[in-house]
């Protein structure tokens, strides 16, 4: 079953947007456009919802039975805000079990989490497809 639902920072419409999909076991959030300071509300929310989701897959113990895939291939900008966020979002999915992971990452994206060593924490994986076809590595 996949269900994909859009939400758009209300800050500034149209400067990032979340599309959450359910795909091969995993929770999937799409970025798009820029994420910062001002928009980081919208990816915050959807990592809630994905968060409870994986929680309540068959199988679980409600501690995390699944993993979030965020695919940044539209993803241009990611400051300190954004990065903190996935930082905690990738503890808080740990601690009940399950993981996050971060697919299709552009130079400029992939180089803040590089000068931050943030690469070195999370699975990465060249494009959204590798990383649904990994199983998800915890």
């Amino acid at each position: 079953m996949s269900s994909t639902t859009e939400t758009s920072s209300t800050e500034e419409p149209g400067r990032f947007a979340v599309a959450e999909s359910d795909q091969d076991e995993s929770v999937v959030l799409a970025l798009r456009g820029e994420l910062d300071h001002d928009t980081a509300p919208a990816l915050r929310d959807a990592l809630e919802r994905s968060m409870a989701l994986i929680d309540g897959r068959p199988g679980g113990t409600g501690a995390g039975a699944g993993r979030i895939v965020v695919d940044c291939t539209e993803l241009r900008f990611c400051d300190s805000t954004g990065l903190n966020l996935l930082l905690k979002a990738r503890m808080t999915v740990r601690d009940r079990g399950g993981a996050l992971a971060l697919a299709g990452m552009r130079p400029q994206v992939a180089r803040v989490f590089e000068i931050t060593g943030a690469d070195s924490v999370f699975p990465t994986f060249a494009s959204l497809e590798e990383a649904l076809g990994s199983g998800g590595a915890r």
